[in-house]
This record gives C-alpha cells, structure tokens and sequence, in this order.
C-alpha cells in the first residue's frame, strides 16, 4: 500500500486495536502522541474525540511534515509538534496543562526504513547516518568509524544482547572506514553467519544495527525520561501506554512501571505483556516482536 502523502510503503500501526481500548480514549479528553510517525496511532485516536484534543509529536521532523499533512482535517483539534521525548513535559505545558492519556509507540517506521540516505536499512547506499534527528551531531559513521574496538563491542552487546558482538567489532575495525550501511552490512555478513528464530531468519547485522541506531539516538535516555515526566505531566485516572519491540526498552518500561507501583503513582493494567494476534502478526510480519505495557495514573 503506497502512502497517498509520501510515495513510500505506509508503515503499518502496530497493535493498533490493542493501545486504543487501553488509552481508553474519552471524546473530550487531551492525549498525546509521543511517536506520531506516520499518523498511524495519532489519526486513530483523533477520530474518537469530539471536544477533546490531541498532541502529536516525534523528533523526526520528516515524520511531523507527513504526519501534519495527514492529520490536517482534524483543524485544531490536533496539534503537531516536533520534539524527543525529553521535551515531553514543556510540549505539553504548551498545549494547555495535564493530560488524559500518554502513547509511546517504540520502534523504527517503513518511512524511516524506505529511505536510503538516512542509513537505516542494510542495503541502503546512502551515508551510514542512523539519526532521528538530522540536526543531532552524533552519526552512526562517527561511531563505527572512530570508537575503538572494546567499546564499540560493549554498544553492541549492551544495546542488542548480540553474542558474537567481539567479534563483530573486529572485523569494523579492521575493515574501516565506513560510508554506507550496505558496506557495513556486508562486512557484518562475512563476519558472522546468520542466525535462525523461530520465526524467520535474520540478517547477521540485524542487532549490530539496532545496537548502532539505539546508542545514536539514546533511545534508552530518552525513553527514561519520557517515562520520569509521565506522571507530571497526566491527571489522575490517565493511561499511559508503551509499546517496545526488543527486550532492552521493555525491560526499562517494566521497572518504570514496578517502581510506580510500589511508589503507590501508578497500578499497572498489563500483568503480562500483550503481543500481537496472530492475524496482525501474519499480515504484518514487522510486528511480531512488538509488545505492550499499559499503567494507569493514581
């Protein structure tokens, strides 16, 4: 399916269905979108409100431009902003004060995958860039290319749990300097076989890349401080909801949770995580790895 705004594959919203029965919208409440990406989610949640309104942000400024077009019908009842999630609590501050329900969908968009100079994809020619936001100086060439092999194999490690990571490391330092993700990729392959799931085989750089792109963009950092300011920033009754697609952000969104809950914050709704249904997995393969927590403010 082509995006009517963009030309490229529309990245397709994961457990759609699921985030909106537990943001429990309100038609006159005030939500915000944390990951607005494509408009997915945030079109979704804009069509239940009546006199409620939406904020709709991503640090992505390419996804702010396709997403303010997408969700133009709504007028005024959607605000689209550009913003990381550390800028969560003077984003909402703008928007008019506390809210009814916080979404944070955690993962990289087909948008993002499609396009070739931002150096995401593994046959991508483009420069070995990985950054969410173009104005952030930190590039994944800078750090293939200048971090010394002992810790380059920690971020790997670290930030994808990949086993091989030393040996990985290596072989970028020995093949270095890097220009584009292909290149980078395919010393990966050489490197390293693949490896077999359950459910797929995956490309020898899979981790290596989500390791790159998470440390680039401090994705951790930031989702720990969106989840530090969610309380301050939501009314009591407010649901926040989380969907994380490795083992590294959902650890971080279960203690967050755990802590609130002994703090006597928040009680949390999701006592397991929800995965997707097999229905949603088997036409969208992407998802399979996506899975939800959802905490309600006290």
């Amino acid at each position: 399916m082509l995006d009517p705004f963009s030309g490229h594959a529309r990245h397709i919203t994961v457990l759609c269905r699921e985030a909106l029965e537990f943001l429990s919208v309100r038609p006159e409440g005030r939500y915000v979108d944390c990951t607005t990406g494509g408009g997915g989610h945030s079109e979704a949640i804009a069509e239940r409100l009546t006199t409620g309104r939406l904020l709709a942000l991503d640090r992505d400024p390419s996804a702010v431009a396709l997403a303010s077009e997408r969700l133009a019908r709504f007028g005024e009842k959607v605000w689209v902003r550009q913003a990381a999630f550390k800028g969560l609590a003077a984003a909402v501050e703008e928007f008019g004060g506390k809210v009814d329900g916080i979404l944070a969908d955690i993962g990289l968009s087909q948008m993002q995958l499609d396009d070739s100079a931002r150096g995401f994809s593994f046959a991508a020619e483009g420069s070995l860039d990985m950054r969410m936001d173009p104005a952030q100086e930190l590039t994944a060439a800078e750090v293939v290319n200048r971090t010394d092999e002992r810790e380059l194999a920690r971020v790997i490690y670290e930030y994808a749990e990949e086993r091989r990571s030393r040996r990985i490391a290596n072989a970028i330092v020995r093949n270095r300097p890097f220009h584009t993700a292909k290149q980078l990729a395919g010393v990966i392959e050489r490197a390293v076989p693949g490896s077999r799931t359950h459910h797929h085989r995956l490309h020898p750089a899979t981790l290596t890349f989500q390791a790159l792109r998470i440390f680039v963009n401090d994705e951790l950092g930031q989702l720990e401080s969106l989840l530090e300011q969610a309380p301050d920033v939501t009314r009591p009754g407010a649901r926040i909801v989380v969907i994380a697609f490795h083992s590294g952000e959902d650890r971080v969104v279960k203690n967050v949770f755990r802590r609130w809950h002994t703090e006597g914050t928040c009680r949390t709704l999701t006592k397991h995580v929800v995965w997707p249904s097999e229905e949603e997995t088997a036409a969208n393969p992407r998802a399979r790895s996506a899975r939800l927590r959802c905490a309600e403010r006290i």
